[in-house]
């Protein structure tokens, strides 16, 4: 598929996400891995997309919450954009997880640009509701927010996708081998972070012995990590099944 339908498509796809078009639904395709699959299904290397995403999901395994509605990054812009260009230039994994970083930063200021510009269709709902304008309030709870999002979300990621590949192929072409190793060192390194900070977030003393059982499964029984989730999945289940049963016989 040429660059100008992929940057299309990404730019309407982060566009889309970010409407919060049901939160369940909006929160999965906000997720780095629904963004590898639909680059995957775009460029035709759905191997490649995944690997990279799911790298980029381990980044952000702990931004899963939103303290007083503020985003701490945004992983979908940093999918969005590093996931085609990646694909696409033959990055390896580990420096294109270094490139989403900074990405998802720019997506907290692009973010809080939307809020502001979102400020004025709350006054102007306040004005339809004195006069009992219904559908006019509906519209500035959706349809003009929408229509805002899209003129401040889709440039960016478009404009990026489109012109960014060659801008990373002569920029990787001029960066001297030194430099470029130590974006993938740093690469490699912020997946251990994305887990450091999901064990800060949802970590429990009695839950750590779960973590390490996994890691040393997986290193030492030499089982996939699709083996260890299935089993991860299952032992979660049980032992939450038998501490519900605790919980109810003592009670």
């Amino acid at each position: 598929m040429d660059s100008l339908t992929v940057a299309i498509c990404m730019g309407l796809y982060y566009w889309f996400a970010r409407l919060r078009f049901g939160y369940t639904f909006s929160g999965m395709l906000l997720q780095p891995v629904c963004v590898a699959i639909v680059v995957g299904l775009l460029l035709g290397d759905m191997s490649k997309a995944m690997i990279i995403g799911a790298g980029i999901q381990l980044v952000y395994l702990g931004v899963t919450s939103t303290p007083g509605g503020n985003v701490p990054s945004d992983p979908a812009l940093a999918s969005c954009i590093a996931i085609p260009i990646a694909v696409k230039t033959g990055m390896e994994p580990s420096l294109a997880i270094a490139l989403a970083v900074p990405f998802g930063v720019i997506g907290v200021f692009v973010d809080q640009l939307r809020r502001t510009i979102n400020a004025a269709w709350v006054h102007m709902a306040d004005r339809y509701a004195e006069n009992g304008n219904t559908g006019g309030i509906y519209r500035c709870a959706f349809l003009y927010p929408a229509l805002a999002g899209f003129v401040i979300r889709f440039p960016i990621v478009f404009a990026t996708t489109y012109y960014g590949d060659s801008v990373v192929n002569s920029f990787l072409a001029l960066m001297p081998k030194w430099l470029t190793h130590s974006f993938e060192i740093m690469g490699g390194f912020l997946p251990a972070l994305g887990f450091a900070i999901t064990i800060l977030v949802i970590g429990k003393k009695h839950l750590i012995p779960f973590f390490i059982l996994g890691f040393f499964a997986v290193k030492f029984l030499n089982i996939s990590v699709m083996a260890a989730a299935v089993f991860g999945t299952c032992i979660a289940l049980l032992y939450r099944d038998n501490s519900s049963k605790d919980g109810g016989a003592k009670a």
